[in-house]
C-alpha cells in the first residue's frame, strides 16, 4: 500500500506542477493510463479486491456439516463437534476427499451463523459488565491435591473476589461443609476489613440453597440466612447448570489462575494452617499483578475500594456447629461420627463443643478443655495423652497399650527422649513405679514448653537420674535461659546435676558435672566394729553379776 500511495502522489504532483497529461505521466512511471486515472480521481489508492475462496469439492457436504452444528445446539457442552470430528465424520461417513483447512474454515464461519439463526449466541456471547467498587463479590470452591504430612491428600479451596478490583482471598479446607463455606466467608471478611454494599454471586451451592425454585428464587439454609443477615448483604444466584457459567465469571478465572501460579509443584505442608499462611503470602504478591486491559494494579485498585466497603458488625459470628455430648466412660465425645477426648474428670458429664471446618473446640461452662483437629475419617479418633495422666496415675499398666501413647507416638508429641526416661526408670523403679515417674515428667508439658522438658530429660538420662523432680529442675533451667540461637543446636543443661555414684566409679582424676576430682578415701565402717565388740563384753558382765546376787 505504501509504494502505491507514493506512486498515486507523485503522478498528482507532475499533473499539477507540469500539467502533463494522462499519456504522459503513464508513459514516465510505466503504469497504464487507468492507474494514470485513478490517481488524479482520489490520493488513495482502491483496494484491491479480494478474491472468492471457491472449494468446489467442499460444496456437496456443507448441508452435513450444517446438520452436524445444528445438532450441537441441544448436545452437551463437552460433547460437542470440533473441526476436526467433523473432518474425520465427513471421510468416514461420507467417503469425502477434503482437506482439514477447508472444513475449518467453514466450521469457523458458519457456527456462528447457526447459533444466530436459532437463537442461541447469547450462550457463547458476553457483554463487558462494569462493577462499581466495593459493590460487588464472587464466591466459589475450587479443589486441588497437597502432600499432607507425607500424605497425598485432596481438599478444596474457599474463593472469595471483589469484582471491582480482583482482590482475592483464599483458604483451604478439608472438606466442603457448610462450616467452611461460613468459615470462608468470615476469614474473607476480616482479611478484607469490611463487607460488600450490594451483593454477593453464588453458584445453588447445597451450603447455602435447599432448594431451586422459579427465576432466581431460592429456599435458603435456615443458618446461611441468619449469617446472611449478621453481616448484612444479599446474595445473587446464578442460573443453573451451563447457563449460568458465565454470570460469575470472575471467580472461576481466579480458582484456576491461583492454583496454576501459587499451587504448582503439589504444596507438601505439614497442616492447613501452614498451608493457609502461604497462600497468604502469595495473595500479597498477586496486589501487584495488573489484570488485562488495565493500568493499574490489584493493589492500586483494591486501596481505593477498600475504603467504600460496609463495616463489619461488632460480634463476630461462630462459623462453627455447636453440640452438647456427653463424655463417655473413655473421656471421649462423639461429633460426627468421630470420637475426641477431654480431660478424664469430665467423664459422665455433659459439656459444649463447637465443630468447624479443621478443628474442634471443647468448652466446659466458658473455659476451654480441649482442641482437636477435625477428625474427617468416619469412626476416626483424636485422643490426647495429657488428658488421661490423672487415671494413669492410679493404673500405670494401662500406659503401655493404651491409643492415647499410640496418638502421640503418631503425633510426635511422646519422642524418643520420653521412651528412653521411660525404660530408664522402669528398670531402676520397676514398672509401676517407673511409669508413675513417667507421667509426672509428662505432666510438666502443661506449664512448660515440649522443648524444656526434653532438655531436662536429657540432662537428667546423662548423668544417671531417673527422678521427676531432676527432670523438673532442668526443665526450669533450661526454659529461663530460653530457646537456643537460631542455627546453634541447644547444649543439655546438666551442670547443676551430678551422679557420686558414677563419680566413684569414673577416673578420680575425671572432672564430672564441673566439680573437681573428689580424692578422698573411700568409707569405710571397720572402725565401728570395736564398738561391737565393747558392747558384747558388757552384756555378759551384767548377765553374770545378775546372775551371782542373792536374794535379800
Amino acid at each position: 500500500m505504501g509504494s502505491r500511495v507514493d506512486l498515486f502522489a507523485s503522478i498528482r504532483r507532475d499533473a499539477r506542477l507540469e500539467g502533463l497529461g494522462t499519456r504522459t505521466l503513464a508513459r514516465r512511471y510505466g503504469v497504464g493510463r487507468n492507474t494514470v486515472r485513478q490517481a488524479l480521481a482520489s490520493a488513495e489508492p482502491p483496494k484491491r479486491k479480494t478474491p472468492r475462496r471457491i472449494a468446489p469439492k467442499l460444496e456437496p457436504f456443507k448441508p452435513a456439516i450444517d446438520e452436524m452444528l445444528r445438532a450441537d445446539l441441544t448436545a452437551p457442552r463437552k460433547q460437542r463437534h470440533t473441526a476436526t470430528r467433523i473432518w474425520n465424520r465427513l471421510i468416514d461417513e461420507h467417503g469425502a476427499q477434503l482437506g482439514y483447512p477447508s472444513v475449518r474454515h467453514y466450521v469457523r464461519r458458519r457456527r456462528p451463523e447457526i447459533l444466530a439463526e436459532n437463537g442461541s449466541l447469547a450462550e457463547t456471547a458476553t457483554v463487558p459488565q462494569e462493577h462499581l467498587p466495593g459493590a460487588e463479590a464472587e464466591v466459589d470452591f475450587g479443589e486441588f491435591w497437597i502432600d499432607l504430612a507425607g500424605v497425598r491428600t485432596k481438599c478444596y479451596m474457599f474463593v472469595f473476589r471483589m469484582s471491582h478490583s480482583g482482590k482475592a482471598i483464599h483458604r483451604v479446607y478439608p472438606s466442603l461443609s457448610q462450616e467452611a463455606f461460613l468459615e470462608g466467608h468470615v476469614a474473607a471478611f476480616e482479611a478484607l476489613g469490611g463487607v460488600p454494599t450490594l451483593q454477593i454471586k453464588y453458584d445453588n451451592l447445597n451450603q447455602a440453597v435447599t432448594k431451586v425454585l422459579g427465576g432466581r428464587q431460592r429456599t435458603e439454609n435456615a443458618r446461611w440466612a441468619l449469617f446472611r443477615s449478621h453481616y448484612g448483604f444479599d446474595a445473587f444466584y446464578c442460573e443453573p447448570g451451563e447457563r449460568g457459567a458465565h454470570e460469575k465469571g470472575g471467580v472461576e478465572g481466579e480458582v484456576g489462575r491461583f492454583r496454576r501460579t501459587w499451587l504448582v509443584p503439589v504444596p507438601d505442608v505439614s497442616s492447613f494452617d501452614e498451608l493457609n499462611a502461604c497462600i497468604a503470602e502469595c495473595e500479597a504478591r498477586d496486589d501487584a499483578r495488573r489484570i488485562t486491559g488495565r493500568l493499574t494494579t490489584v493493589g492500586q485498585d483494591w486501596a481505593a475500594e477498600q475504603l467504600v466497603l460496609n463495616l463489619l458488625p461488632e460480634d463476630r459470628f461462630e462459623p462453627g456447629v455447636s453440640v452438647t455430648p456427653i463424655v463417655d466412660r473413655s473421656a471421649l465425645v462423639t461429633i460426627k461420627q468421630a470420637k475426641y477426648s477431654v480431660p478424664a474428670s469430665l467423664i459422665g458429664r455433659r459439656v459444649r463443643a463447637i465443630l468447624r471446618a479443621s478443628e474442634v473446640l471443647v468448652y466446659e461452662g466458658r473455659r476451654l478443655v480441649a482442641r482437636h483437629e477435625r477428625v474427617g475419617v468416619r469412626n476416626g479418633q483424636a485422643v490426647e495423652l495429657d488428658h488421661y495422666l490423672e487415671v494413669l496415675k492410679f493404673k500405670p499398666g494401662a500406659l503401655n497399650g493404651s491409643t492415647a501413647l499410640a496418638h502421640a507416638r503418631a503425633s510426635g508429641a511422646f519422642t524418643a527422649a520420653h521412651q528412653a526416661f521411660w525404660d530408664a526408670s522402669r528398670r531402676v523403679n520397676g514398672d509401676a513405679a517407673g511409669t508413675r515417674e513417667l507421667i509426672d515428667v509428662l505432666l510438666l508439658h502443661r506449664h512448660m514448653p515440649a522443648e524444656a522438658v526434653v532438655a531436662g530429660i536429657t540432662a537428667a538420662l546423662s548423668v544417671g537420674s531417673v527422678l521427676a523432680d531432676v527432670v523438673a529442675l532442668e526443665a526450669r533451667r533450661a526454659a529461663e535461659n530460653g530457646p537456643a540461637a537460631a542455627g546453634q543446636p541447644r547444649v543439655p543443661a546438666t551442670a547443676n546435676v551430678a551422679s557420686i555414684t558414677q563419680r566413684r566409679l569414673m577416673d578420680p582424676l575425671a572432672v564430672i558435672a564441673g566439680l573437681p576430682p573428689d580424692r578422698r578415701p573411700t568409707p569405710s565402717v571397720a572402725q565401728y566394729d570395736e564398738l561391737l565388740a565393747r558392747r558384747v563384753a558388757k552384756q555378759e558382765t551384767t548377765t553374770n553379776l545378775t546372775e551371782g546376787a542373792t536374794p535379800s
